[in-house]
C-alpha cells in the first residue's frame, strides 16, 4: 500500500472513530438528560407533596390553633363565669349584711323609749289606765279627768280622742269643745298623764236642767269604760256640761 493510500486510510479510520465517540458522547448526553428530568420530576413531586403535606399540616395547625383559640375562649368564659359568681357570692355576701344592718334597725327600733315605733304603741283602754276626776278652783264649775298610763308600752288616747263621760243616770254623754283639739294623737308613755277638762254648769246659773251626781264614768274608744270617784258630796251639772279633747298639758284642759 502507498503512503497516500495508507495517510487517507488513517484519515478515514479518525474520522469514522471521531463520528463514533461524538454519537457516543450524544447519547450519553441525552441520557443524562433525561436522567436529569426525572430526577427533576421526582424533586418536584417530592417538593409538592411536602407542600400539600406541609399545607395539611399548616391547616391542621391552624385548626389545632383555632381550638386552642377556643380552649383560651371557653377558658376565659370559664374565667368570666367564675368571676361573675363570685361577684354574685359577693353581693349576696352584701344582701347578708343589708340584712344585718336591717336586724340592727329591728333593734334599733324595739327600743321602748320610741314613742313612734307601732310596735311599741297600744291603744289607751279602761283596762291599763287609771283614771281620777279633780275639782278645780279656776276656772270655776270646771272639773279635770285625769288619765295616767299604767301599762308597760306606750298608749295613744285614739277615738273619739275626748272621752266620753257618763254624769249619774244621764241618757247622753256631752259634746266636746272643738276649739280645743290638739295638733296631734295624744300619746302617752308608761306613768305618763293626759287631760281633759269638763265645763259642769254655766258660771251666771242660765243653764237649765240641773241636777246633782256623785257618778261618773269614763268611756274610751276600744267600748271599755272606767267608773270614777268624783269628790266631796258630788258635783251639779246642767245642760252646759261640755268636755275638752285629751290634752297633753293640764294648763290646756282647763283653757275653755
Amino acid at each position: 500500500m502507498s503512503a497516500r493510500a495508507l495517510r487517507t486510510s488513517r484519515v478515514r479510520l479518525f474520522a469514522a472513530a471521531t463520528i463514533t465517540l461524538a454519537t457516543l458522547t450524544l447519547t450519553a448526553c441525552g441520557q443524562g438528560g433525561g436522567v436529569q428530568d426525572e430526577g427533576a420530576a421526582a424533586v418536584s413531586s417530592s417538593a409538592r407533596d411536602a407542600a400539600e403535606k406541609g399545607g395539611g399540616s399548616t391547616e391542621r395547625g391552624s385548626g389545632s390553633t383555632d381550638s386552642g383559640s377556643t380552649g383560651a375562649g371557653s377558658g376565659s368564659g370559664a374565667a368570666r363565669a367564675d368571676q361573675a359568681k363570685s361577684s354574685g357570692s359577693g353581693s349576696s355576701a352584701s344582701s347578708g349584711s343589708s340584712a344585718s344592718s336591717g336586724s340592727k334597725g329591728s333593734s334599733g327600733s324595739s327600743n321602748s323609749s320610741d314613742p313612734w315605733d307601732p310596735e311599741n304603741r297600744v291603744e289607751c283602754t279602761a283596762g291599763n289606765t287609771k283614771v281620777k276626776a279633780t275639782e278645780v278652783t279656776r276656772p270655776v264649775n270646771h272639773l279635770l279627768i285625769t288619765v295616767t298610763n299604767a301599762g308597760d308600752d306606750y298608749c295613744d288616747l285614739l277615738t273619739p280622742f275626748y272621752p266620753i263621760a257618763r254624769f249619774g243616770e244621764a241618757q247622753s254623754v256631752p259634746p266636746v269643745v272643738e276649739e280645743s283639739k290638739p295638733q296631734a294623737v295624744v300619746t302617752l308613755a308608761p306613768g305618763e298623764s293626759g287631760y281633759a277638762g269638763v265645763l259642769l254648769s254655766a258660771a251666771d246659773g242660765s243653764g237649765g236642767d240641773g241636777y246633782t251626781t256623785d257618778e261618773l264614768t269614763v268611756g274610751f274608744g276600744d267600748g271599755s269604760s272606767a267608773s270614777v270617784a268624783l269628790p266631796g258630796d258630788g258635783v251639779y251639772v246642767d245642760s252646759s256640761l261640755a268636755v275638752t279633747y285629751w290634752q297633753s298639758d293640764l294648763a290646756d284642759a282647763l283653757q275653755w
